[in-house]
């Protein structure tokens, strides 16, 4: 019934300040600004790739005013698409769920997905042009001591088809778990996993928050760009750029930390590259 992640949000205690480095970096487009009754919050939308990225501003007590008080800055929804909403909420219905249903979109809580940490907006599928420097969203990630609860939960909740997913360990960046891939010919998902080494930035996040929403991913052709951009405005950022590689040549993946665009990690990928890692590195092309 998913499609695509098509947005995030973060919730946030100045939406203007913290959409700041999305434009300058990333390349992002105001696209208004709007309230969300039912969270109690104002809305600063800003389009960015294929997608959208929605900063969540407490506007008087409710969940968001909580989520910030609570942990500042964050990650507070991931975003997917449908091709049939209405499908959808007729089958949170049928469970009993009723999410905030504002603005043509569904807005699922911790208690409406039944999933500690894990909060969604889902909103009905639409074909846009990319807009700035990233040429879409594909996954957001989950933290989770169990990751097989976590995949199975979302299976009975959102209909996803276990056949297509993938299982994914890194021994570089210490977790493993599951890519519960849309489809099997796309990258679009829910990463869930767990940390299986102590010290690591995730680890050190796990540790501090439990189960919880932790970054989001997408794939950029314009990675060069974006590496001078950041580098150039001495903000804070990661890259894994292969030893022996040109540095005028595009790095495998930059991380742009949260400091960085309003309190949420964004991974960046060149095209194919995350493909390594999601069942097909065949697929990968090589940089020239």
């Amino acid at each position: 019934m998913l499609t695509r992640i098509d947005r995030v949000q973060i919730a946030v205690h100045d939406a203007k300040a913290a959409s700041q480095g999305w434009i300058d970096i990333l390349g992002a487009e105001p696209a208004g600004e709007d309230r969300v009754a039912g969270l109690n919050a104002k809305r600063r939308r800003l389009r960015i790739g294929t997608g959208s990225i929605e900063f969540l501003e407490p506007d008087g007590a409710g969940p968001v005013a909580e989520a910030v008080g609570r942990r500042g800055a964050h990650l507070f929804a991931a975003g997917a698409a449908s091709a049939d909403l209405p499908k959808l909420a007729a089958r949170f219905k049928a469970k009993g769920i009723a999410p905030v249903a504002e603005g043509g979109q569904l807005h699922l809580s911790e208690k409406d997905t039944g999933i500690p940490g894990l909060r969604l907006v889902l909103s009905e599928d639409e074909a846009l042009s990319a807009v700035g420097d990233i040429d879409f969203l594909y996954e957001a990630t989950i933290l989770s001591s169990d990751t097989v609860a976590v995949t199975r939960a979302m299976d009975e909740l959102l209909g996803l088809d276990g056949s297509n997913y993938t299982e994914i360990t890194s021994e570089l960046f210490g977790y493993r778990g599951t890519l519960t891939l849309f489809e099997k010919d796309k990258l679009d998902r829910l990463e869930v996993i767990s940390p299986t080494r102590e010290g690591t930035t995730m680890e050190r996040y796990f540790r501090r928050f439990g189960q919880s929403l932790y970054m989001a991913f997408a794939e950029t052709s314009k990675m060069s760009r974006i590496e001078d951009r950041a580098r150039a405005k001495g903000v804070g950022f990661t890259v894994d750029r292969p030893e022996g590689r040109a540095s005028d040549l595009p790095a495998d993946q930059i991380w742009l930390h949260p400091g960085t665009l309003g309190g949420m990690m964004l991974g960046l990928s060149r095209p194919s590259m995350a493909w390594f890692w999601s069942g097909h590195p065949e697929r990968v092309e090589a940089v020239a």
